[in-house]
């Protein structure tokens, strides 16, 4: 497979410009059921015709297109590509005060490779990174020197002294430069005009939205969960600045008052919204917002995770975070709202394997495989258009949905993923799982852009 993949990457590289007079190369999908991304009920016996990077033809009737690369998917399904609306490429762990102290930017850039690589390989052709990445990784990707899934950057994070973007050391007085600033990582803004500041200087650097931190967190160093830290004047300013530049604010929102006030404040995206009830999905509904959980934070074994477990004020927040929000699944059965996909692993490229195989099981045993799925690709890819006409990187066609005119970025599964949701690559096993194949056996097929970057069917 990395024999594959480096050719893949290489034919990127090389294919160039196409002249007006070059047709552009084509692959038709025959005898596939059609997820769509948006319909539960599959399209069956359809052929696909991709034409370059996009989907040009979706039908039931026979597609004439004699100069395609034929794919015969035997009856088995197509979907679009998964998309990961809160992942993490630049963190590594084990710990905040690790990263600060001990990692350099070999080190991020490495772990963002090796992350770029296995998320694509795990059937997501688009990630959303919840902040510490620039454009740099979309670079990279773009022009084929790595290999990895379109990117969707938030750069540093941005939040106050002593809160969730706070990853000084215990010494580190106000205001001084630190190993995560430098990198442009994590920055700590203390009133509007820092946030206006950082907030500037991220779209500067290649990010599509801002990424804004008004919660604590757990297994944070300094914050407790339940603080508020971001001023209506902060979360405005963000905001702001996001209006500006055509695009949004996404705010990692534990509590329900946090959630409230980053909407109202203009805010299209509520990170984890642990807090959520009938009042956050009224008002999410009113302002046009999404919301990423990683369900993960509802499973038993999250007061066993060694960052959580080893760590006595983490466990302690944990234990009370998991009694204040233990109505958050009946709570989005009863309201749904727009959900999209978030794993939020920081820990090694191996691990999040592991947790991204357990987070798309979560998603099928809280909720449904058509619910998962939907999360997945076309939620997923309208959270991540949200970053507007001249902000997102891949403006021309839409992501998470199999439909004329949307970019290739497809899967073939070995099965049907409403039936069995294990063909995606989910798994029943976390912590105590074994390691995970570098792609699931059951995504036959990976394609982004109108490039496959796997088939075993060949």
């Amino acid at each position: 497979m990395k024999t594959f993949l480096k050719m893949a990457a290489l034919s990127v590289l090389a294919a160039g410009p196409v002249c007006a007079q070059d047709a552009l190369p084509q692959v038709l999908f025959t005898n596939v059921n059609v997820f769509d991304g948006v319909n539960e009920a599959l399209i069956e016996n359809a052929s696909v015709l991709v034409e370059g990077n996009k989907i040009k033809t979706v039908s039931t009737e026979a597609v004439d297109a004699p100069d395609a690369t034929v794919i015969d998917g035997g009856g088995r399904t197509l979907t679009p590509g998964f998309i990961e609306t809160h992942a993490h490429f630049m963190l590594m762990g084990p710990s905040v005060p690790a990263m600060e102290a001990s990692k350099t930017w070999e080190d991020y850039g490495i772990h963002a490779t090796k992350m770029a690589e296995m998320y694509l390989m795990q059937g997501f052709t688009t990630v959303r990174d919840a902040g510490g990445a620039n454009g740099g990784v979309r670079r990279a990707i773009d022009s084929g020197l790595i290999v990895g899934p379109r990117h969707y950057a938030s750069g540093a994070f941005i939040g106050t002294r002593g809160g969730h973007a706070d990853f000084a050391n215990f010494t580190a007085l106000p205001d001084a430069e630190t190993n995560v600033s430098r990198l442009n990582i994590s920055q700590q803004a203390n009133g509007p005009d820092d946030v206006l500041k950082f907030a500037r200087n991220n779209f500067r650097m290649g990010a599509t939205q801002i990424k804004y931190m008004q919660s604590g967190g757990i297994v944070s160093v300094f914050d407790p969960f339940q603080l508020l830290a971001g001023s209506k004047e902060e979360l405005e300013a963000a905001v702001q600045v996001a209006n500006e530049y055509g695009s949004y604010v996404m705010v990692h929102a534990y509590r329900k008052e946090a959630a409230m006030a980053a909407l109202n404040a203009g805010v299209k995206s509520i990170e984890h919204n642990l807090g959520f009830d009938k009042e956050v999905a009224d008002l999410m509904i009113e302002k046009g917002a999404y919301t990423t959980t990683n369900l993960t934070s509802f499973d038993p074994s999250i007061l066993e995770i060694p960052p959580v477990r080893d760590v006595p004020s983490s466990l302690a927040k944990a234990t009370a975070a998991k009694e204040m929000f233990a109505n958050y699944i009946s709570n989005m059965k009863q309201y749904p709202v727009k959900r999209g996909f978030n794993t939020d692993c920081i820990d090694t490229v191996e691990a999040c394997n592991i947790q991204i195989a357990y987070e798309k099981h979560l998603h099928e045993q809280f909720f449904s495989a058509y619910e998962g799925l939907v999360a997945m690709t076309s939620v997923g890819g309208e959270i991540v258009a949200l970053s507007g006409d001249f902000m997102n990187p891949y403006p021309e066609g839409k992501l998470g949905v199999i439909e004329e005119g949307a970019y290739a970025d497809l899967l073939l599964l070995d099965g049907n993923p409403l039936e069995d949701f294990s063909v995606v690559g989910a798994s029943d096993k976390w912590l105590d799982a074994e390691p995970r194949p570098d792609s699931p056996e059951t995504i036959l097929i990976i394609m982004k852009d109108g490039v496959i970057y796997k088939n075993t069917l060949q």
